[in-house]
Protein backbone atom coordinates (compact mmCIF):
# COMPACT_ATOMS: atom_id res chain seq x y z
CA UNK A 1 0.00 0.00 0.00
CA UNK A 2 1.26 3.00 -1.28
CA UNK A 3 1.43 5.90 2.04
CA UNK A 4 3.38 8.72 0.53
CA UNK A 5 3.37 11.11 -2.58
CA UNK A 6 7.42 9.62 -3.15
CA UNK A 7 5.96 6.08 -3.40
CA UNK A 8 3.14 7.18 -5.41
CA UNK A 9 5.42 8.76 -7.75
CA UNK A 10 8.21 6.24 -7.82
CA UNK A 11 5.40 3.72 -8.66
CA UNK A 12 4.15 5.35 -12.19
CA UNK A 13 4.88 4.17 -15.40
CA UNK A 14 7.74 5.98 -16.96
CA UNK A 15 5.28 7.20 -19.28
CA UNK A 16 3.12 9.03 -16.70
CA UNK A 17 5.89 10.49 -14.90
CA UNK A 18 6.30 13.89 -16.32
CA UNK A 19 2.20 14.28 -17.06
CA UNK A 20 1.89 13.60 -13.19
CA UNK A 21 4.59 15.68 -11.82
CA UNK A 22 3.74 18.51 -14.10
CA UNK A 23 -0.28 18.57 -12.79
CA UNK A 24 1.14 18.22 -8.85
CA UNK A 25 3.90 21.27 -8.94
CA UNK A 26 0.92 23.30 -11.42
CA UNK A 27 -1.54 22.57 -8.61
CA UNK A 28 0.78 23.48 -5.76
CA UNK A 29 2.14 26.00 -7.54
CA UNK A 30 -1.93 27.66 -7.88
CA UNK A 31 -3.42 26.31 -4.73
CA UNK A 32 -4.51 28.08 -2.14
CA UNK A 33 -2.82 28.26 0.93
CA UNK A 34 -4.15 25.83 3.25
CA UNK A 35 -4.76 22.83 1.56
CA UNK A 36 -2.15 19.98 2.39
CA UNK A 37 -0.75 17.34 0.32
CA UNK A 38 -1.27 13.56 1.20
CA UNK A 39 -2.10 10.31 -0.11
CA UNK A 40 -6.00 10.08 -0.36
CA UNK A 41 -7.72 7.17 -1.15
CA UNK A 42 -4.69 5.72 -3.28
CA UNK A 43 -3.81 9.24 -5.17
CA UNK A 44 -1.83 12.47 -4.88
CA UNK A 45 -4.19 14.49 -2.85
CA UNK A 46 -5.21 17.98 -1.50
CA UNK A 47 -7.36 18.29 1.24
CA UNK A 48 -8.09 20.66 4.47
CA UNK A 49 -6.53 19.65 7.22
CA UNK A 50 -7.96 18.67 10.72
CA UNK A 51 -6.14 21.58 12.15
CA UNK A 52 -8.84 23.73 9.84
CA UNK A 53 -11.53 21.40 9.74
CA UNK A 54 -11.91 19.11 12.97
CA UNK A 55 -15.07 17.37 11.61
CA UNK A 56 -13.31 15.70 8.97
CA UNK A 57 -14.78 14.01 6.17
CA UNK A 58 -18.15 12.63 6.69
CA UNK A 59 -17.73 9.21 5.08
CA UNK A 60 -14.96 9.13 7.03
CA UNK A 61 -13.99 11.77 10.16
CA UNK A 62 -10.41 10.12 10.55
CA UNK A 63 -9.81 11.75 7.07
CA UNK A 64 -9.31 14.88 6.23
CA UNK A 65 -11.94 16.94 4.09
CA UNK A 66 -10.80 15.78 0.70
CA UNK A 67 -11.10 18.07 -1.78
CA UNK A 68 -8.77 17.65 -5.08
CA UNK A 69 -6.63 14.63 -6.35
CA UNK A 70 -4.69 13.56 -9.03
CA UNK A 71 -4.52 9.71 -10.16
CA UNK A 72 -2.50 7.93 -12.72
CA UNK A 73 -5.71 5.46 -14.19
CA UNK A 74 -5.30 2.22 -16.04
CA UNK A 75 -6.77 3.97 -19.40
CA UNK A 76 -6.11 7.51 -18.49
CA UNK A 77 -4.89 10.57 -16.07
CA UNK A 78 -7.54 11.97 -13.72
CA UNK A 79 -8.06 15.36 -12.07
CA UNK A 80 -10.83 14.73 -9.15
CA UNK A 81 -11.74 18.13 -8.49
CA UNK A 82 -14.81 18.42 -5.71
CA UNK A 83 -15.32 22.13 -5.95
CA UNK A 84 -16.72 21.73 -9.73
CA UNK A 85 -19.10 18.52 -8.42
CA UNK A 86 -20.40 20.90 -5.82
CA UNK A 87 -20.17 24.02 -7.52
CA UNK A 88 -22.32 24.80 -10.81
CA UNK A 89 -20.69 28.40 -11.59
CA UNK A 90 -17.05 26.66 -11.22
CA UNK A 91 -18.56 23.82 -13.71
CA UNK A 92 -19.68 26.03 -16.50
CA UNK A 93 -16.74 28.27 -15.77
CA UNK A 94 -14.26 25.21 -16.23
CA UNK A 95 -16.06 24.10 -19.12
CA UNK A 96 -16.52 27.26 -20.85
CA UNK A 97 -12.43 27.59 -20.64
CA UNK A 98 -11.64 24.45 -21.57
CA UNK A 99 -11.63 24.74 -25.39
CA UNK A 100 -9.49 27.29 -25.23
CA UNK A 101 -6.95 25.55 -23.71
CA UNK A 102 -7.04 22.02 -25.03
CA UNK A 103 -8.06 20.81 -28.88
CA UNK A 104 -9.65 17.18 -26.97
CA UNK A 105 -12.74 16.09 -26.53
CA UNK A 106 -13.81 17.31 -22.77
CA UNK A 107 -14.06 13.86 -21.46
CA UNK A 108 -15.67 14.47 -17.65
CA UNK A 109 -17.32 12.55 -15.38
CA UNK A 110 -18.97 14.57 -12.00
CA UNK A 111 -15.80 15.54 -10.42
CA UNK A 112 -13.10 13.70 -12.72
CA UNK A 113 -11.73 15.19 -15.57
CA UNK A 114 -9.81 12.30 -17.61
CA UNK A 115 -6.80 12.62 -20.19
CA UNK A 116 -6.10 9.54 -22.35
CA UNK A 117 -3.29 11.82 -24.07
CA UNK A 118 -0.73 12.74 -21.74
CA UNK A 119 0.13 15.94 -24.22
CA UNK A 120 -3.42 17.05 -24.40
CA UNK A 121 -3.22 18.12 -20.68
CA UNK A 122 -4.48 21.76 -19.80
CA UNK A 123 -1.97 22.09 -17.47
CA UNK A 124 -2.66 26.54 -17.20
CA UNK A 125 -6.31 25.68 -17.17
CA UNK A 126 -6.08 22.74 -14.46
CA UNK A 127 -3.37 25.47 -11.98
CA UNK A 128 -6.75 28.33 -13.01
CA UNK A 129 -9.00 25.95 -12.31
CA UNK A 130 -7.22 24.94 -8.34
CA UNK A 131 -6.88 28.51 -7.40
CA UNK A 132 -10.74 29.45 -7.94
CA UNK A 133 -11.39 27.95 -4.31
CA UNK A 134 -9.78 28.53 -0.85
CA UNK A 135 -10.38 25.84 2.14
CA UNK A 136 -12.62 28.41 3.83
CA UNK A 137 -14.66 28.55 0.56
CA UNK A 138 -14.42 24.57 0.23
CA UNK A 139 -15.41 24.23 3.84
CA UNK A 140 -18.60 26.46 3.39
CA UNK A 141 -19.58 24.71 0.05
CA UNK A 142 -19.36 20.97 1.70
CA UNK A 143 -21.61 21.94 4.76
CA UNK A 144 -24.15 23.65 2.33
CA UNK A 145 -24.30 20.95 -0.05
CA UNK A 146 -23.63 17.93 1.71
CA UNK A 147 -23.92 17.99 6.08
CA UNK A 148 -27.53 17.59 6.42
CA UNK A 149 -28.58 20.42 8.99
CA UNK A 150 -29.18 18.99 12.16
CA UNK A 151 -33.26 19.05 13.08
CA UNK A 152 -34.38 21.10 15.70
Amino acid sequence: MISTVQEYLQNLPEERINAIESLRNIIKKNLPKGFEECISYGMIGYSVPHSLYPKGYHCDPKIALPFLSIASQKNFIAVYHMGIYADTNLLQWFTHEYPNHSKAKLDMGKSCIRFKKMDQIPFDLIGALAAKMTPQQWIELYEKNYIAPKKQ
